[in-house]
């Protein structure tokens, strides 16, 4: 696959087969993705990855406390969109496609409810990839390169057969992931990326983002 291909094709994968991922392929993910570009080449990025036993502990207890009500206490800046606003409802047209695919009335709080929970789980991905920063550098100055970073992890994975989703709602309960995965304190979770096969017949993965087109957000200058 080259890369105009895999640019096109990468989707978010919001459902996945159980079959695991091999250790070696996520290394092999990993190398290649840390060629992403970074500022002065500071490579601000670090991983955990999860798979087995500790991933289902952290799914579980991920649930647990979202479903007791209890606030979530990320460690990354939360994004929010003006409730007006074209990016508000970029993201609404968005939900509804997903909820239309997965037969989940907007009045059906319980089917509602179950949706959420599957980001918190990791879509049931059979690993996930945990990227933190340290706490020396500011909240937002590595941002940019992690981006890069995530970007070019997910690319690459589609070279494997693998699907991604980059997600923050498995990084909502830092404390979960520090009980049971032990990033260093000096080390901020940022963001997670659930990985895995996916599987094509889940309705969910059937969802076709728009684009904007790029006439709409492009100023040409100097150009004949």
């Amino acid at each position: 696959m080259d890369v105009i291909e895999a640019v096109k094709k990468r989707k978010s994968i919001r459902g996945y087969k159980p079959d695991p991922v091999p250790k070696e392929v996520l290394e092999q993910i990993l190398e290649l993705a840390s060629h992403a570009p970074s500022a002065m080449n500071t490579q601000p990025w670090e991983f955990t990855v999860l798979t087995g036993d500790v991933l289902e502990n952290v799914r579980r207890s991920n649930v647990e406390l979202l479903n007791s009500g209890a606030p979530p206490n990320p460690e990354h800046v939360v994004v929010s969109w003006p409730r007006e606003s074209i990016y508000r409802q970029r993201q609404v047209n968005l939900a509804k496609q997903l909820f239309q695919l997965m037969d989940i009335p907007r009045e059906d709080k319980e089917k509602r409810a179950k949706w959420l929970e599957r980001g918190f789980r990791y879509f049931d991905a059979p690993a996930a990839i945990i990227i933190s920063t340290d706490r020396c550098l500011s909240e937002s100055g590595p941002l940019l390169d992690m981006g890069a970073l995530i970007q070019t992890i997910c690319l690459t994975a589609l070279h494997f057969g693998l699907g991604t989703c980059i997600e923050d709602q498995g990084t909502m309960y830092p404390e979960v992931l520090r009980k049971y995965a032990h990033p260093p304190e000096s080390k901020r979770i940022v963001i997670a990326i659930a990985i895995g096969y996916p599987d094509w017949d889940f309705p969910a993965n059937k969802v076709e983002s728009e684009r904007e087109p790029i006439k709409n957000a492009t100023t040409w200058l100097g150009f004949d």
